[in-house]
C-alpha cells in the first residue's frame, strides 16, 4: 500500500470523504483549503484523509476515512501515523482532530495514536448538520476534540 498526495488534476475519492462527513457542502469546503491523501492498494484508492491548516504552525486531520471492504485491517491507524509524520514534515507543532462522541472507535484509535482529549464542542452536530446522525445506537450531538504536539 501506498500513501501519497492526491495530483491536482485527480478528483478526491467523495465516496470516501463522505464515509467520514456526511456533509457534502463542508468536505467540498474544506478540500478547498485542506491538503488530500490518499492510500492505494492494487491501484485502487481504498483510505483517505484531509489536513487543514487553521492556525499558525496548527493543523487539522479534519477527514480519515477507508474503504468499507478494508476495514478493520490497521489502514486508518496507517493513515492517522502518515498524517501526523505528514504534518510534522511539514513544519507544524500541533495538529488536531474531532470527532463524534458516538464514535467510540475513533476516540480509542486516537488517543492509541497519541492524541489527547482538550475539550468538547457541544451540539456540533446539531447545529452544522441537517439530519440527526446516530452511530454505535448513539445519537452523535458533541464533537470531542483531540491534539498532540508535534
Amino acid at each position: 500500500m501506498v500513501i501519497r498526495k492526491l495530483n491536482i488534476n485527480e478528483q478526491p475519492p467523495m465516496d470516501l470523504l463522505l464515509l467520514a462527513d456526511p456533509s457534502r457542502m463542508l468536505v467540498e469546503e474544506y478540500m478547498q483549503r485542506g491538503e488530500c491523501f490518499v492510500a492505494e492498494s492494487d491501484g485502487q484508492i481504498v483510505g483517505v484523509y484531509v489536513l487543514l491548516p487553521t492556525r499558525p504552525k496548527t493543523v487539522e486531520l479534519v477527514n480519515i476515512a477507508v474503504k468499507e471492504t478494508h476495514q478493520g485491517k490497521g489502514l486508518g491507524k496507517q493513515l492517522v501515523m502518515n498524517a501526523i509524520k505528514v504534518a510534522r514534515t511539514m513544519g507544524y507543532r500541533t495538529i488536531e482532530i474531532g470527532t463524534g462522541n458516538s464514535s467510540i472507535g475513533q476516540i480509542a484509535l486516537y488517543q492509541k495514536c497519541g492524541f489527547r482529549i482538550t475539550g468538547v464542542d457541544i451540539d456540533f452536530f446539531i447545529k452544522h448538520y441537517s439530519e440527526a446522525i446516530f452511530e454505535n445506537g448513539i445519537q452523535c450531538r458533541d464533537m470531542v476534540r483531540l491534539a498532540q504536539d508535534l
